[in-house]
């Protein structure tokens, strides 16, 4: 069936109708100076645990410091990494060369709050009050005729700033809305004690089984929107997603286990959906902070630092780790207890926005991400 961006059909549970909302009007097709290529952003909120989800299993220190929590029977990648068992389609992907992690990335931020880090990753700058704007929505509004979409209930502050710049989601009756824990996991996140009990409450098997039904919308279903509404000719060409539950204080196995499914079921979504479109197209999948190296005592992990990036789409030059990774010695960890970030998520960003989308290197330094010109982008990304 031909999508439209007034309508389109996509499976939730069985096939159901989702329409678009008033005022996402489709703009005249034009050219791109980067052969109509696409970006989606997808942000993990809650500070996902990257060595839950690439766990360096042959370092000894890793089975050490989590011990039960360590990951059995990973996919491996190479000598030293493996993606946790759930992450089979991303596996396939890396063996295609079509996904590429980067170690040990966060925003430039080395404090522990949720509300912070999410601003400095969404609004691109060095602080969390640095701008009211957004990186991206800076990129639509740098790019002419170019246009963003957000998958979520209102506009996230990654694409505000942007006149060109729409969100969308599904009206769509379910019998837990999870636009409304994504609404209140900030809310939450402010206070040290019932962060803790909302993540329990929202990772809980009864919890993940409710979205899991027919009518449900989850991540999966998210991705696979926002591909259908960036493709054809005159659609976005940046999205972005969102998704919560990923702040494992506590029985961090079993919700990742859920949560990393959902991602790669995402991954599999987004690739389906873009289809021809696929080859001009960059995923990236990032969060706000890692998390701690140890587990605490109610087999979780807290707050950290240095976190992991995924880079996916037809066009990386992935099947290989990026980034420099800086151990798991005691002497090596952020404040001896997390992962240190030796890469700035900004470095990713501009490596991206500049080779795939064609961003100018003084514009990305100037208005894009104001105040980085020490910042410099990562090469080698694209194919």
């Amino acid at each position: 069936m031909p999508l439209s961006r007034r309508r389109f059909v996509i499976g939730v549970g069985g096939s159901a109708l989702l329409t678009l909302w008033p005022g996402l009007g489709a703009p005249a097709a034009q050219p791109t100076a980067t052969a109509d290529a696409r970006l989606l952003v997808v942000m993990l909120r809650g500070a996902m645990d990257g060595l839950h989800l690439l766990p360096p299993y042959a370092d000894p220190a890793y089975r050490r410091a989590r011990a039960a929590l360590a990951v059995q029977d990973g996919l491996k990648l190479d000598g030293s990494f493996a993606l946790h068992p759930r992450m089979a389609f991303a596996h396939e992907l890396y063996g295609r060369k079509q996904l590429l992690p980067v170690l040990a990335i966060a925003p430039p931020y080395r404090r522990r709050s949720h509300f912070e880090a999410q601003d400095c990753l969404e609004n691109g700058t060095a602080r969390p009050d640095g701008a009211r704007d957004g990186w991206l929505g800076r990129c639509v509004e740098a790019m002419p005729r170019t246009e963003g979409v957000a998958v979520a209930p209102v506009m996230p502050l990654s694409l505000r700033g942007s006149r060109r710049a729409e969100t969308w989601s599904p009206p769509l009756l379910q019998e837990l809305q999870t636009t409304l824990l994504q609404q209140l996991q900030p809310l939450y996140a402010a206070d040290e004690q019932l962060a803790a009990v909302y993540a329990d409450a929202v990772n809980a098997p009864e919890i993940g089984a409710l979205q899991g039904k027919r009518g449900g919308f989850g991540l999966p279903q998210a991705m696979a929107a926002a591909a259908e509404l960036m493709t054809g000719a005159g659609s976005p060409r940046v999205g972005f997603v969102e998704d919560s539950g990923w702040d494992t204080h506590r029985g961090q196995a079993a919700a990742l286990q859920r949560k990393f499914g959902e991602l790669d079921a995402g991954l599999r979504a987004a690739r389906a959906g873009f289809g021809d479109a696929w080859a001009r197209t960059v995923v990236v999948v990032v969060t706000e902070f890692g998390r701690t190296f140890a587990v605490n005592g109610t087999g979780g992990t807290d707050h950290g630092t240095g976190g992991l990036a995924l880079l996916a789409g037809g066009g990386i030059r992935g099947g290989r780790m990026l980034g420099d990774w800086p151990g798991l010695a005691p002497a090596q960890l952020n404040d001896g207890r997390d992962l240190r970030a030796t890469t700035d998520l900004r470095a990713l960003f501009k490596g991206v926005l500049g080779v795939h989308l064609g961003v100018s290197e003084a514009m990305l330094e100037t208005k894009i991400f104001p105040d980085s010109r020490g910042v410099r982008a990562l090469d080698g990304l694209m194919a």
